[in-house]
């Protein structure tokens, strides 16, 4: 599964699940949006999660299952296990690594092969060799469909960036369809325009990025400025992040991934879809279909339905304004009013397919970093010129 069918996904609601499976992390990235550390014991009883995704059927599954943290491969075993029920259900399944494995030339390069095309790597750093990946951390790795690594300037200072190229070749070379996650602080950064050269020069155009802004969340929350200015109220401004359920730290699953939402408690009742201790996923995306909030938030988004149902535009930002929404009883009445029952399916089916017209580079220009949108797309043409001295 390339890192475009993932995307191109996103706005399908309940078409996919995010589990975060531990705030655990070996690194301490500046920037990190959930302030997690190795200490950080804060995860979602790994017995429950089992029950949760064994509760898929071939007729009732998401899309695609993503598995992330914290570092999910501080847990190489449960990932593999999850991983193995979901695909047996039929859901694809990805993982995304901060890539504290590949650290101080840990990672064999292995067969100087690569598994994907058969033909001998090119790249710099694809036939250094070192230590082998952790046996239980491969095996993770090998039961998924798709595997990210993050990779900025603050991961850089934690894993080399000639540590995580060694570790992607590696993988790529077992046959796993491979992405990066970059973030930096926007088009014009020179960081950003410097990595995505360096990616298309050792891997060929054939190892896609996402690449997003870094947000106030986290560790980042007292340095980082609002990624872009709020929408105009007036104007309809769906979110796809409303669309896919995340099983939160606590097992609470949890209709929308904004940091700020997964982290703190209580969880507003318009975003709360159950806890995997007690709901199956049939109940949960049950919820999140059929839901009229829900259903409004993904086809005009958050501000809009208080502008014209509720009581105003709130003070803050877009996603401030979706946690303030459950105080606003006239935006929740509004939103039964318009979006309940079958027009409101059929308007929420609209709005994904309108959403997703453009394919995955359409959802990265909307809610990632629209100049890099190109670049998730695997072996397609890199950045016209005219864009790549823009972002430069």
């Amino acid at each position: 599964m390339e890192l475009a069918e993932l995307v191109a996904r996103r706005p399908f609601p309940a078409a996919g699940l995010l589990i975060g499976l531990t705030r655990r992390c070996p690194l301490r990235c500046a920037h990190c949006s959930t302030g997690s550390d190795l200490l950080t014991r804060q995860e979602p009883d790994g017995g429950q999660l089992e029950r949760f995704v064994g509760s898929f059927t071939e007729e009732n599954r998401p899309d695609v299952v993503m598995l992330t943290g914290g570092e999910p491969l501080l847990l190489p075993a449960l990932a593999e296990r999850l991983s193995t029920l979901a695909r047996r259900a039929g859901s694809r399944t990805a993982l995304l690594s901060g890539m504290f494995f590949a650290r101080s030339g840990s990672v064999r390069s292995g067969s100087a092969r690569d598994g994907s095309t058969g033909r001998r790597r090119s790249g710099r750093y694809g036939g250094r060799r070192g230590a082998a990946i952790p046996p239980a951390i491969l095996r993770a790795i090998r039961s998924v469909d798709h595997f990210s690594a993050s990779l900025d300037v603050h991961h850089e200072r934690e894993v080399p960036r000639a540590d995580v190229f060694r570790a992607l070749h590696r993988i790529r070379a077992e046959g796993v369809a491979v992405s990066l996650h970059l973030t930096g602080t926007g088009a014009a950064d020179p960081y950003l325009a410097g990595l995505t050269r360096a990616v298309e020069e050792e891997f060929g155009g054939q190892v896609p990025c996402l690449v997003n802004e870094v947000r106030p969340f986290g560790r980042a929350a007292a340095w980082a400025r609002p990624a872009r200015s709020g929408p105009d109220p007036a104007a309809a401004s769906p979110c796809s992040m409303a669309a896919w359920p995340v099983v939160a730290f606590d097992g609470r699953v949890l209709a929308c991934c904004n940091q700020d939402t997964v982290d703190r408690r209580p969880v507003p009742a318009h975003l709360d879809l159950g806890h995997i201790g007690a709901d199956d996923w049939a109940t949960v995306r049950r919820r999140a279909l059929e839901s009229p909030v829900l259903r409004m938030l993904r086809t005009v988004g958050p501000t809009h339905l208080a502008a014209r149902y509720g009581s105003g535009p709130p003070a803050g930002s877009y996603c401030d304004g979706c946690r303030a929404l459950g105080g606003d009883e006239a935006a929740m009445a509004g939103a039964h009013a318009v979006a309940g029952g079958a027009a409101g399916a059929l308007l929420d089916l609209t709005a994904a397919v309108r959403g997703s017209r453009e394919g995955a580079q359409g959802v990265v220009r909307r809610h990632g970093c629209a100049a890099y949108a190109p670049l998730v797309v695997a072996g397609g043409p890199a950045l016209p010129e005219s864009d790549a001295e823009e972002v430069r």
